[in-house]
């Protein structure tokens, strides 16, 4: 059995104890909590099996096991729902007796807040329209049984199960009762996904009331915690069958609205398909800020334009990008890990995670979540590396009061925090040859983030990547206080932090520092107390 330390639970609720897993280890090590890299306790002596930590306060906390041969790391998230985060997986898997064990696996090691059960329903506009078993649109079988346990047990270890709904879509064998609903094109024909979807005013009545009851119903049948509510992206503007002009965006924010008040206090997350409406949705009533990019939103700096104007416009709402890395279908895996970890990097440094894993160790590559792959095992220890330090360092990414402040210190203008590399350039933007450099601040703590595309000929982000060569020789130069001592540490996914020393340069601190190239790297600099 491969050796692993894994959270018992996705999410802790503050106040629960706090209890990790050790699996497959053939004798005792010690097992340390840390908080922001720090140690906080160990205990000796842990074996393979269940170990309890105690209560621990809310937020991020890291966990490290050894032996003094092996170090085995996992972290863990206390969090209550007045400081939500959301770490978003899928499922697409519901056959008759299926055992729910890997999907929750999943959730556990990668701290899932959420999962998407996608495709999950008998028809867009009839979800529980079949019965306890129906067919699936490859032919296998759809289990409702299997749908309730996936909900109970996601639910049990601190994920909310969120059932999959598309909001104006009708297929075929309903089309009749809804086509009065229709919108239509320039050409007066229905507005359709491919042949077998048609779109209807996902404001207009009766379609509204049917599906705010179908929500209703499928929560009170199968458990759900509540519903990822997709769209296609288009039409922006269209004409519905009775001649009223839709202004789609509008429509879809009045069904959120509507469904908020007609199913309270359950979890939902509307798709914002290549950032539209995001201005309209960010702010309405529901849990997160998803969107799924789609050119022209091809490159890092897309994303991170993507994140910011998402964080601005939820007011505080957790960031999802929903970014397929497409690439392991036609790259290698150890390039596509390389664009992967780019991925990672740039939205995590944006206050923002990423949908790409579920199941029992798969990844998606495509739009159709049915069509996921087996991630291999290089992938599986980037997503868990990635994750782990998200859930650790929360307050420095996550946090909705985390601010972007480069522009404000940066520069010889500003001169208060600055990084500089001997024959690299240094820009404030994602562009090829470069290190890409932000700054934000954490309460009084301030975080440099040093992606590395110096090797890159381009910055798209579902594109095989360069690996970084080499060893970055850097300078840190931030402006002091009178009298003031700084503590400085290098941090990067899946490494111990190293402590950097600051000397004294006139009204400023330097710290030299190096680090084996490599996609990201932060600097945190906090008052030494």
């Amino acid at each position: 059995m491969t050796m692993e330390l894994i959270s018992e639970m996705a999410v802790v609720a503050p106040g629960d104890p706090v209890r990790v897993e050790l699996r497959g280890v053939d004798g005792p090590g010690d097992l340390t909590v840390l908080r922001q890299g720090d140690s906080v306790r160990t205990i000796a002596g842990a074996g393979a099996g269940l170990h309890d930590l105690g209560t621990l306060g809310a937020g991020g906390w890291g966990v490290r096991w050894t032996d003094g041969a092996s170090v085995l790391q996992a972290a863990v998230d206390v969090r209550g729902p007045d400081d939500p985060r959301m770490r978003y997986g899928f499922t697409a898997a519901y056959a008759p007796g299926l055992d729910p064990a890997p999907l929750i696996d999943t959730a556990r090691r990668l701290h899932l807040t959420d999962v998407q059960c996608y495709d999950w329903a008998y028809r867009h506009a009839d979800l529980l329209g079949g019965g306890e078993d129906y067919a699936d649109p490859l032919g296998g079988t759809i289990s409702l049984a299997t749908v309730r346990a996936v909900a109970r047990e996601l639910h049990r270890v601190g994920s909310a199960a969120l059932g999959y709904a598309a909001v104006y879509a009708v297929g075929e064998e309903e089309w009749p009762r809804w086509r009065d609903g229709a919108l239509l094109d320039a050409a007066g024909e229905s507005v359709s996904l491919g042949d077998f979807l048609c779109i209807v005013d996902p404001a207009g009545e009766p379609w509204a009331t049917h599906f705010s009851e179908d929500l209703a119903a499928a929560v009170a049948e199968l458990g759900f915690a509540g519903f990822h509510l997709d769209q296609y992206g288009w039409p922006k503007t269209a004409r519905r069958a009775d001649g009223v002009v839709v202004d789609v965006a509008a429509s879809f924010a009045s069904l959120i609205r509507r469904l908020r008040a007609d199913l309270g206090d359950i979890r939902l997350v509307f798709n914002n398909v290549n950032d539209f409406p995001t201005p309209r949705t960010a702010k309405l009533p529901q849990d997160a800020v998803y969107i799924e990019p789609w050119e022209p939103n091809s490159d890092l700096g897309s994303l991170a334009r993507l994140a910011d104007r998402a964080r601005r416009d939820g007011r505080g709402k957790p960031v999802v990008l929903a970014a397929y890395q497409h690439c392991y279908e036609t790259a290698s895996v150890e390039d596509a890990d390389l664009a992967l970890r780019f991925t990672q990097a740039t939205l995590l440094s944006h206050g923002a995670t990423q949908l790409i894993a579920g199941e029992g160790g798969n990844i998606l590559t495509d739009p159709y979540y049915v069509r996921n792959r087996v991630a291999e095992a290089s992938t599986w220890r980037i997503l868990r590396e990635h994750a782990d330090f998200a859930v650790e360092y929360d307050e420095l990414l996550l946090d909705p009061a985390v601010i972007d402040v480069t522009d404000s210190v940066t520069g010889p203008y500003n001169d208060d925090v600055d990084v500089e590399f001997e024959g690299l350039p240094v820009l404030r933007d994602a562009q090829p040859g470069t290190i890409w450099r932000r700054v934000t601040g954490a309460g009084e703590r301030t975080v440099v983030h040093l992606i590395d595309l110096v090797d890159q000929v381009d910055t798209r982000w579902d594109a095989a990547r360069a690996e970084p060569v080499g060893v970055r020789h850097g300078v840190l130069r931030f402006r002091r206080v009178l009298d003031a001592r700084y503590r400085v540490r290098m941090l990067r996914p899946g490494a111990d932090p190293v402590e950097l020393t600051a000397e004294v340069d006139g009204t400023h601190a330097r710290v030299d520092f190096s680090w084996n190239a490599s996609p990201w790297t932060l600097l945190l600099i906090e008052v030494d107390e």
